[in-house]
């Protein structure tokens, strides 16, 4: 193979057989559990990268299930995201996430810059009750529950939130002497969407101690909301607005 075709082919790896195909990427269908709840500020100062600053004391805690999703098939995520403004501006930054399969895992990580480990994440509807688990290993980490449908919530207001929230990443590729080669802050936004539903209800989520998931470091002190809603979204390519190489 020579040169020129491999520079024509490359976007990752492996080169014959990449692990995910080009974008865009679109979710249909894409159902969301999101419970809301104050934590410790001091520790969340710990764990947000400058230049982000941290907005209130609070974390969203998500379990999402991705039942269509272009290149990446079927799977389901779970993680943390905190809300944080940059120059001035409300956004949000993913801390911790993780997910069943080997596509968006190494997309996620190598495009973007997610956070993204391998674990066992499950959102089902058991009776009158939405729950979300995350596993690692055979080990509990998270267990989320809400009361299923009680009440609906502005689908609008939803939708434009989503659309015009900034999210924040931050992107780390090694270098083949284990050195930072690309420390980057990366801003996306997710593009198309449109909600078809959205519910509000009773919840509660305990987190549990995990070496290599720590996700209980930022404690529940306490349940403010939680929401559940199922949308179609594009989740857009990202841009550099950082870069700590550099600075």
């Amino acid at each position: 193979m020579d040169v020129q075709t491999i520079r024509e082919r490359a976007y990752a790896t492996p080169l014959v057989s990449p692990a995910y195909p080009k974008g865009p990427y679109r979710f249909l269908q894409r159902e969301y559990f999101v419970v809301s709840y104050r934590t410790d500020p001091a520790l969340l100062r710990q764990v947000v990268p400058e230049p982000l600053e941290v907005a209130e004391p609070v974390v969203h805690y998500e379990f999402i299930r991705m039942p269509d999703s272009t290149g990446f098939g079927s799977y389901t995520e779970s993680g943390q995201v905190i809300p944080v403004t940059y120059q001035g501006r409300t956004g949000n930054y993913t801390h911790a996430m993780f997910l069943d399969d080997h596509p968006p895992l190494a997309a996620g990580r190598e495009l973007w810059g997610f956070p993204k480990k391998l674990a066992s994440p499950r959102l089902s509807i058991e009776a009158d009750t939405l729950v979300g688990t995350l596993d690692y290993g055979p080990v509990r980490v998270a267990t989320g529950t809400m009361g299923y449908k009680h009440q609906c919530i502005d689908s609008d207001r939803l939708r434009q939130s989503l659309a015009t929230t900034p999210n924040y990443l931050l992107k780390i590729l090694p270098h083949v002497d284990g050195t930072a080669r690309i420390c980057e802050l990366v801003c996306y936004f997710l593009k198309d969407v449109e909600v078809k539903g959205a519910w509000t209800g009773p919840a509660a989520l305990s987190l549990f101690p995990h070496a290599l998931a720590p996700v209980a470091q930022l404690p529940v002190l306490e349940v403010i909301d939680a929401r559940h809603y199922v949308a179609d979204l594009t989740l857009g390519l990202g841009e550099v607005v950082y870069d700590y190489l550099q600075s």
